[in-house]
């Protein structure tokens, strides 16, 4: 039987991971939680407390749980560590004795090469994609420059699995870290501009139709907490609500039959306006669709994720 084809049911376990840049789960008060500010529903958390224990109903029949994110490393987690250890498995900020900020250095480039989530999946014959689509210089770097950037692209990098471009963009196969496209335009580039919901059912579709594991990146949320303007944050908040609504209402009928959305972070930030700078909240781990309740509840921490991950696809 193919990896990752519930025994059960003969169907094949698709799993959509949303990786969301700084977003923390915080105290409940739009005085200081953007999140229970912006006017929507899907971020808006209950207290942490109340998830410690059992994981606690969220909108669309989804299921949450706060995740530690500091992993018993002193000072606040930080992307390079946090994203490593997301895509990995491994406690990376453990193994290099520190959160480290920005992109991954050798040691954990190392990590990710080894345990990267897509590389785990393809090498056990799972189909699997990072679904961000890159502009025309990414291709004009030597394989080792390509190294030297972000977590997820070394992490696909790792699987040695191709990458999307602007004409994947063009024909909705794939969407822009900025899915609204507005910052392709402003560089010249020939495309419409797009929407938070065509950008979710694109990547819904995506998800359905390439069956196994598929990966998103979204890191403008973590560059609107680091300014410190709520209206800013606001807009972020109110677009990915949208963009999220639209991934469940396109895949409503699939969430049913072994297809499961998991949206999580590297670290916090947007969730305490008090600060524009990381923090140490917990994250949040939201699930929807089929075994939503049992995955949620089976992750504690940051480095739990791909195991939960890989682990619906050994099935």
């Amino acid at each position: 039987m193919h990896p990752g084809v519930n025994r059960g049911t003969g169907l094949l376990n698709r799993t959509l991971l949303i990786f969301i840049d700084g977003l923390g789960w915080g105290a409940p008060s739009p005085l200081t939680n953007p999140q229970h500010a912006y006017g929507g529903e899907v971020f808006r958390l209950p207290a942490a407390a109340s998830a410690a224990e059992a994981p606690v109903p969220v909108f669309g029949d989804g299921w949450a749980r706060p995740v530690d994110a500091v992993l018993g490393v002193p000072g606040t987690p930080q992307s390079a560590t946090g994203q490593t250890t997301l895509l990995s498995g491994v406690n990376s900020q453990a193994a290099i004795g520190q959160h480290l900020t920005g992109f991954p250095n050798e040691a954990l480039r190392n990590i990710l090469l080894e345990h990267s989530v897509l590389r785990t999946l393809t090498r056990r014959g799972v189909p699997a994609r990072f679904l961000n689509a890159f502009r025309p210089r990414f291709w004009e770097l030597s394989r080792e420059r390509q190294l030297t950037l972000s977590a997820t692209t070394v992490c696909n990098l790792a699987a040695d699995l191709p990458f999307f471009t602007l004409d994947d963009v063009a024909a909705g196969r794939s969407i822009y870290q900025d899915f609204t496209n507005a910052d392709l335009i402003a560089r010249g580039f020939d495309l419409p501009p797009g929407t938070a919901d065509e950008a979710g059912r694109v990547l819904a579709r995506a998800a359905r139709d390439g069956g196994g594991f598929t990966l998103y990146e979204y890191f403008l949320s973590d560059k609107a907490g680091h300014t410190g303007d709520a209206a800013l944050i606001a807009g972020e908040l109110v677009k990915l609500d949208a963009f999220v609504r639209a991934v469940l209402d396109e895949l409503s009928a699939e969430l049913r039959d072994g297809t499961q959305v998991l949206l999580t972070s590297d670290h916090g930030n947007l969730e305490d306006a008090t600060t524009r700078r990381h923090t140490t909240n917990p994250v949040p781990l939201m699930v929807w669709g089929d075994g939503a309740r049992e995955t949620a509840a089976s992750v504690t921490r940051l480095d739990q994720v791909t195991p939960a991950i890989v682990a619906r696809h050994a099935i």
